[in-house]
């Protein structure tokens, strides 16, 4: 009997650390397959087990006989065999495909509960028939004895196994015989193998299965032995049991940051539709982070973008399933949080560095209804001097809602309006979609009349182009994955720019949307639209709302594309902005996959004025964190829907902390821009504005970090107080990367907050006044015209006097703010350049500075300088913390007047050294 319960049997293999030819371990090297599991653990289940008959027979439901192996299958250990949808699984059905069928009570709520079909421990899968060194790692063959159940499963596979760094393990899966799609992306190539890996891998060759551990803990991390490997044409299936159930990431969906264990099932399929618990939205990221007990961590990384469904167990155990491509996976072992995000990034790209002004505030609307009335919104701003750093118009602009065009009646004025945001030191951001408009007298629209000449959209499997209905009615859609396209993308935006200046662009309906399911004569029949297996998308359908998988395109089937669309989209839109600005380019995109934040941020679609679906704002920017785009928001006050004051008011405070600011809504609702509220609210937002103005060079210098290594932005609490477990669920506040913590009022009718404060000192950023914490909940004053805010010890940030801009807020004295440690010590950076060319960091136009507090000591260090930097000037240092009041300041050793407050803050103004000069400033 093959055994999926114990790795116990001699043929079980691990590749021994001084790099030798794997040999055979003796009986009982390995573990067993559920982590800590032993002569205890087989008690208790055995015991649970009678407990479960009992209960059966006295309930009197007739029961037919089963083969003991089912029964020894904890509820919580069992793997589906039968997940398709919309079927009713019969006990026939189930042993049709030999496996164990066990009926269990359906949960609450319609909800998928504990599968009533599921693999038993001898279901035939690979067996490991050779295992050969390589120069990277191993090589090994896969044997398939008897067939699956899917059709054309294949009988030999490919077993690569890299071990790139000693942090990173490359494991891929792959048909022998035939080439098969595989994602088209960028990917580093290990030159020589790990030399002290941190990890450990083990081999059960029949049935096949990895094990990974974490060597210095022994921790397993990965048990794929749980139930068999399935690798069919169109269905492929892992699955694996994890070491805690803090799981996070599987994008892009709405739910708390932390995924539930029971029974839940992610889909990965790019959507249209607006968030909604238990969806499949908008993007697609196979990538997930997991908390280890202890609180070390590590990350998964499927290369895969085909439709995949992941099914989580309370186990906990987790199963991938993907309809096509290959098995490509790559294991980040961290081990804390941020190097587990930091090596992801390092496989699929760091982020761009944004602008500088792309981290101002953006206002937009679906029905502003003409230029004017746009110009009269960035009028009224200016003129209650709120911040504003570009304006924004959706498709109402568009002629016939056609790319490339404005509407020349209602609309006249928008380049006169651009140009006049130009001259206010100010940007203008417009909406495209990749839909363009078929239906246009031959001749007179270029866009699509070249598109065709040249055979740049998708087209159906007959060779004709692929015609669904989007805004402008009848689209054919353009095909990013060929380069011709991108010129051609490219073309049309130079012509459209030269008319509209535009500086940035927003991509939209990239999934790629589609008002009809698949085209205007539906899909053809066959296996790439109608599949053997279809996971779980909205609609059920792999083409509702979008076009046919079987759409061709150039790089290969839509089948294979659909969730790379908006990444290539993306790519090629900030490569044509590059072309025409010859500077940074700002893309904001919808859908996104893997790498995207190479080339976009992205915004978390057509959300709701409502109160949860500002709180899930949270954990959807600090899930895009963990996916390698930080230049993330929501729609601040919510899209659809009407805003009240107080939600907009609160949403506006919790918003000045996305990464990516905008406050947009849609046509037919009031207008939720600052200036249209009362005079207490109007208030309440400009001063959170200015609050974020003045915190600019932090987050810039935050997003340069994001742009050189990987780190995050906003960045959840558990990423810094990895061994704090209270933190592993918190979402409902954040951090600004290590050091300052955003706690949002996210409910009405309050005036206070309760947030977590993790152990430490902390100082309220606005008094300076401080706050000892050991770890727990605080209750915090917060009326309406405030939020919450706090710096952690030991930090210093730069902050800048703020003004209506980002370009008049640069040309401001810096300020910076000092958060002692409970050992007086306290540590920053700032990293700046021109704020908009291209590669900066890479040419060495930039400058960058460390501050550093050391016995009452305070030293700015300038590690690398450039001419931008001479005009800035220090104008002010604030330091927190100063427990006892100075007898003298001196600054170069040159006395120097001072403040100091009863809570324990100590000011130095007037400093006016430039920033390219080091100096240091004392206390006695």
């Amino acid at each position: 009997m093959k055994s999926y319960q114990k790795l116990t049997q001699p043929s079980a293999h691990r590749l021994e650390e001084e790099g030798a030819a794997p040999v055979p371990t003796g009986h009982g090297k390995l573990a067993p397959c559920w982590v800590g599991s032993g002569l205890l653990v087989a008690a208790v289940l055995l015991s649970a087990i009678t407990v479960w008959v009992l209960q059966q027979v006295s309930a009197g439901w007739p029961r037919p006989t089963l083969p003991p192996q089912c029964l020894l299958l904890p509820e919580s250990h069992r793997f589906d065999c039968y997940p398709e949808r919309r079927v009713v699984v019969t006990q026939q059905l189930c042993e049709s495909r030999g496996c164990c069928f066990i009926e269990s009570p359906p949960p609450e709520g319609g909800k998928r509960g504990v599968p009533w079909c599921f693999y038993p421990p001898d279901f035939p899968s690979y067996t490991l028939e050779s295992l050969n060194q390589t120069a990277l790692g191993m090589v090994g063959l896969l044997v398939r004895k008897e067939k699956a159940y899917y059709p054309r499963d294949i009988e030999m596979l490919r077993l690569d196994v890299e071990f790139e760094t000693d942090t990173r393990l490359h494991i891929k899966i792959t048909d022998v015989a035939n080439p098969r799609y595989e994602v088209p992306l960028e990917v580093p190539q290990a030159m020589k193998k790990a030399e002290n890996p941190i990890y450990s891998l083990d081999f059960s060759w029949d049935p096949f299965g990895v094990v990974l551990r974490r060597r210095e803990t022994g921790m397993v991390l990965l048990n794929t032995t749980v139930a068999p490997l399935i690798f069919a044409d169109q269905f492929l299936q892992i699955s694996t049991l994890l070491p805690s159930k803090f799981l996070y990431g599987l994008g892009e969906h709405r739910g708390p940051l932390l995924h539930s264990m029971d029974w839940s099932t992610l889909t990965l399929w790019a959507r249209d539709v607006s968030p909604t618990e238990s969806f499949n939205l908008y993007g697609a990221h196979p990538f997930y982070l997991l908390m280890e007990e202890g609180g070390d961590a590590h990350g998964v990384f499927l290369l895969n973008s085909n439709a995949m469904e992941v099914a989580l167990q309370p186990a906990p155990g987790l199963t991938w399933r993907t309809i096509g491509g290959v098995l490509d996976f790559y294991i980040f072992l961290g081990p804390d949080p941020n190097m587990v995000i930091q090596q992801y990034q390092q496989v699929i790209g760091f982020p761009a560095m944004p602008p500088f002004w792309a981290l101002g505030f953006h206002l937009c609307r679906w029905g502003y209804g003409s230029s004017n009335e746009t110009w009269q919104t960035v009028r009224a701003m200016r003129n209650y001097q709120i911040p504003q750093d570009a304006q924004w118009n959706d498709i109402d602009y568009m002629d016939r809602y056609r790319d490339f065009t404005f509407d020349s009646q209602k609309f006249a004025s928008l380049p006169s309006l651009v140009e006049d945001l130009h001259k206010h030191g100010q940007r203008y951001v417009m909406i495209l979609d990749p839909g363009i408009s078929s239906t246009n007298p031959n001749g007179s629209y270029w866009p699509f009349d070249e598109g065709l000449r040249r055979g740049l959209f998708l087209n159906t499997t007959q060779g004709q182009t692929l015609i669904g209905q989007v805004w402008p009615g009848f689209t054919a859609f353009a095909d990013f994955s060929n380069l011709d396209t991108h010129q051609w993308w490219l073309e049309n935006l130079q012509r459209f720019h030269a008319h509209v200046p535009f500086d940035g662009l927003w991509i939209d309906m990239n999934e790629p949307s589609n008002f009809m399911d698949g085209s205007e004569e539906g899909c053809p029949p066959g296996e790439l639209d109608s599949p053997p297996y279809t996971p779980a998308v909205l609609g059920d359908s792999l083409s509702a709302k979008t076009v046919c998988a079987s759409a061709k395109q150039k790089a290969s089937v839509h089948y294979n594309l659909h969730n790379l669309y908006g990444l290539m989209e993306a790519k090629a839109t900030a490569s044509a902005l590059i072309q025409i600005r010859g500077k940074r380019p700002f893309v904001i995109s919808r859908s996104t996959f893997p790498s995207q934040g190479r080339y976009s941020g992205h915004w978390l679609g057509d959300n709701r004025s409502q109160w949860k679906d500002m709180y899930y704002s949270i954990p959807g920017l600090l899930s895009f964190s963990l996916f390698g785009i930080p230049l993330v928001g929501a729609d601040i006050c919510g899209f659809s829907g009407s805003t009240s004051e107080e939600l907009c008011t609160r949403w506006m405070q919790l918003g000045a902390f996305y990464p990516f600011a905008r406050n947009h809504n849609t046509q037919n609702e009031k207008a939720q821009d600052p200036t249209v509220f009362s005079p207490a609210a109007r208030t309440a937002m400009k001063d959170v504005l200015l609050t974020r103005y003045t915190l600019l060079p932090f987050l810039y210098t935050l997003f340069h970090h994001a742009h050189l290594q990987g780190d995050t932005v906003a960045r959840p609490l558990f990423f810094e107080f990895p061994q704090d477990v209270t933190t592993f669920g918190l979402d409902r506040q954040f951090l600004w990367g290590r050091s300052l913590l955003v706690t949002p009022v996210l409910e009405p009718g309050v005036d206070s907050v309760t947030g977590y404060v993790p152990r430490g000192t902390w100082y309220d950023f606005y008094t300076g006044s401080s706050m000892n914490s050991s770890g727990e909940m605080v209750k915090m004053s917060a009326p309406l015209d405030h939020l919450n805010l706090h710096i952690r010890e030991g930090a210093i940030l730069p902050t800048q006097k703020p003004g209506t801009t980002s370009e008049v807020t640069r040309r401001n004295p810096l300020c910076l703010i000092v958060a002692l440690s409970s050992s007086d010590t306290a540590w920053g950076d700032l990293f700046w350049d021109d704020g908009e060319s291209l590669d900066t960091f890479e040419r060495g136009s930039y400058s960058y500075v460390v501050f550093n507090v050391t016995q009452n000591i305070f030293t700015s260090t300038v590690l690398h300088a450039s001419a931008e930097a001479t005009e800035v000037t220090i104008g002010t240092l604030s330091i927190f913390g100063v427990r006892e009041p100075p007898s003298k300041v001196l600054l170069n050793g040159q006395e120097k007047p001072f403040s100091y407050l009863d809570t324990q803050v100590l000011t130095v103004s007037d400093i006016g050294l430039s920033l390219n000069q080091d100096f240091s400033l004392q206390w006695l």
